[in-house]
């Protein structure tokens, strides 16, 4: 069994910073992708960034050059730091830990941005 926990998000003015941590626990194998998606009301659940266990990222168009994700392998935790936010980055954000078999996901963070 493995569980996912996410934590970090809040309300931030246009143009701040913020900085959401996943922590993973249980049967986790050496070979994993960790990533972040979000979920607008009334929107699909998309891909914000991920990481994999050897470092390659990808992110998303709207995201690059704002966000960064990161990963502390001995701790199987990832961290998405987000700058210069926007309003449309308002969502809920979900860590997703992708291995040999299912995938796991967190109960998700809110973020908003708002003045």
């Amino acid at each position: 069994q493995v569980q996912v926990v996410e934590s970090g998000g809040g309300l931030v003015q246009p143009g701040g910073s913020l900085r959401l941590s996943c922590a993973a626990s249980g049967s986790i194998f050496s070979i994993y992708t960790m990533g972040w998606y979000r979920q607008a009301p009334g929107k699909q659940r998309d891909l914000v960034a991920d990481i994999t266990s050897v470092g390659f990222t990808r992110y998303a168009d709207s995201v690059k050059g704002r966000f960064t994700i990161a990963r502390a392998n001995a701790k199987n935790t990832v961290y998405l730091q987000m700058n210069s936010l926007k309003s449309e980055d308002t969502a809920v954000y979900y860590c997703r830990l992708t291995q040999s078999g299912p995938d796991y996901w967190g109960q998700g963070t809110q973020v908003t941005v708002s003045s």
